[in-house]
């Protein structure tokens, strides 16, 4: 009995003892979830959701700019006016013109390098030409480039008395003999104007131009001796040593083909008056050397032109030949012209 109650309890002190232990560890593993969940610490749904920093919807909205192609807006500094080329009278249509100058200047033959004589072969040719006349033709390239063509021709002759012992070619004159001299002096000439400033002209009224030009020039001299008989005391023919009747004159001509380059002035004063300066050359040293200046005021009435001014012209044709010429000529000028516009 003694043992069962023993038993007994000490088995209700150990149920006394354990239970406030039990107790105490309940709701430790009762409260666990509400420790697991931590709702707002994993929802943190102010950290995950940012809409209004993503849209940004003032920075990143630019439909219109996109729909229509433009892009980003951009400021940038306004265009300067543009403002149309004037072409001033000459710088458009056609002409045609003819011109008038009266050189007095005596152009030289004589022998040259390429000669094989010792006696003299200077001559200076007589006379003087009534005028020396021209023409030209010209169009308008573009808006204010040109393209002319131009001719003048020069013409004189009268006598001189030979000092010494004169060979010219083809004969042979002594010291006294009376010589007739005559010439003529022509010149073509190819030349495109071309505007080199100001560019875009615009309403200014200057023009620089660069001429480029091709020429061909040919002087042709003649020579006689009219005091010298053909025919003898009975009227004969007189006949010489190669069976042919006696001639005592003699002629050579001398050309240059050589292109020019140049320039040229233009002022237009008014719509009617024009100020022009030109002047171009070439040269090939010991061969040939050629230039031409020009300086005239233009007087516009309706569809005619009036130039006055003076005119120069130089050439020398090769030295290294048998004979050259040269001469250097120069006089006032005067020009007409007539336009289509």
């Amino acid at each position: 009995m003694i043992n069962r109650s023993t038993g007994c309890l000490c088995l209700s002190l150990l149920l006394i003892l354990g239970l406030p232990a039990v107790r105490a560890q309940q709701p430790d593993s009762q409260q666990a979830p509400p420790m697991q969940q931590a709702p707002p610490t994993q929802q943190a749904p102010p950290t995950q959701q940012a809409p209004p920093t993503q849209q940004a919807p003032p920075a990143q909205q630019a439909p219109p700019a996109q729909a229509t192609g433009q892009g980003p807006v951009v400021s940038a500094a306004p265009e300067l006016p543009k403002y149309p080329d004037v072409r001033l009278p000459g710088e458009y249509g056609y002409w045609v013109g003819v011109s008038g100058w009266d050189p007095q200047e005596q152009p030289i033959f004589n022998k040259g390098h390429g000669s094989t004589f010792t006696q003299s072969g200077l001559v200076t040719m007589q006379g003087h030409p009534k005028a020396a006349e021209g023409a030209e033709v010209g169009i308008a390239l573009g808006l204010h480039n040109a393209l002319r063509l131009s001719y003048f021709r020069a013409q004189a002759q009268g006598n001189f008395t030979s000092a010494d012992e004169l060979v010219i070619p083809g004969q042979d004159y002594a010291a006294g003999t009376v010589v007739s001299t005559a010439y003529t002096l022509q010149r073509y000439k190819a030349s495109f104007d071309y505007l080199t400033w100001p560019y875009p002209v615009e309403s200014r009224r200057f023009r620089l131009m660069t001429l480029w030009q091709f020429e061909y020039m040919t002087m042709k001299t003649a020579f006689d001796a009219p005091q010298l008989p053909l025919v003898d005391s009975s009227g004969n023919i007189l006949i010489g040593a190669d069976g042919n009747p006696i001639s005592y004159a003699g002629s050579i001509s001398k050309s240059i083909i050589s292109p020019e380059f140049g320039l040229g002035l233009h002022e237009y004063v008014t719509k009617h008056l024009r100020l022009e300066l030109n002047g171009t050359g070439f040269a090939v040293p010991h061969h040939w050397t050629i230039w031409e200046a020009d300086a005239t005021a233009n007087i516009r009435i309706s569809h005619f032109e009036i130039g006055i001014g003076a005119k120069a012209f130089h050439y020398k044709t090769s030295p290294e030949a048998d004979f050259f010429s040269r001469a250097t000529m120069a006089s006032p000028f005067v020009s007409v012209k007539w336009f289509s516009q």
